[in-house]
């Protein structure tokens, strides 16, 4: 079974709309765009190539396909090598093909076709952005694992992580590290019920 893993930039408020841009994701009227610069050093881009320094597959929502198929085919570096190699899983209700190569679209009724994909073999399905999709895969509880990245700033409004799509779910801690800046990276493991008692 393949894991699907969720690696999103959040704020200390759940915000995750537009962490690398200004103009990224501007619905909304968000005028925050590009809120995680000032907090990025090379710890952070240690981790950062940690976790995509192994083979992985991508399961992106259109929005960020469409960000993605713009910017990583023109870079042949040491990020965009592995998402370029990487079979991009898109959900979409319209595309079908397109020329970024090992492009895959999941129309119709994606939660069950995202369950059948898990049940393949292959690498571990990193999903980046996509905060519609994250939505869907947190209701139908198809979330493996969160690695996030939690900075110190609150924004107040915009896109969050855990919006309508989240279910109760409990989580494990696995690994937790801080950069010089104030980065948390912390990732968490699915990890059964909610357990409730009285202290």
């Amino acid at each position: 079974m393949r894991k699907i893993i969720v690696l999103s930039f959040i704020s200390l408020d759940g915000v995750m709309q537009a962490p690398g841009a200004p103009d990224e994701d501007t619905s909304g009227g968000f005028k925050f765009g590009g809120w995680t610069f000032p907090y990025f050093d090379d710890f952070g881009g240690e981790v950062m190539g940690k976790q995509m320094g192994h083979p992985f597959d991508l399961l992106l929502g259109r929005k960020t396909f469409d960000i993605f198929a713009a910017y990583w085919p023109q870079h042949d570096n040491e990020v965009g090598r592995p998402i370029n190699g990487a079979t991009k899983y898109v959900a979409s209700t319209t595309l079908t093909e397109h020329a970024w190569q090992k492009s895959v679209f999941l129309n119709g009724d994606v939660a069950a076709k995202i369950r059948d994909l898990k049940e393949t073999d292959g690498p571990e399905l990193q999903v980046h952005g996509s905060g519609n999709l994250i939505q869907t895969l947190l209701k139908h509880d198809l979330v493996d694992e969160l690695w996030l990245k939690i900075f110190p700033v609150t924004l107040g409004s915009g896109k969050k992580l855990f919006a309508e799509g989240a279910i109760p779910a409990a989580f494990t801690l696995t690994e937790c590290v801080t950069s010089p800046s104030g980065v948390i990276f912390a990732n968490y493991s699915r990890a059964g019920e909610v357990r409730t008692g009285t202290m």
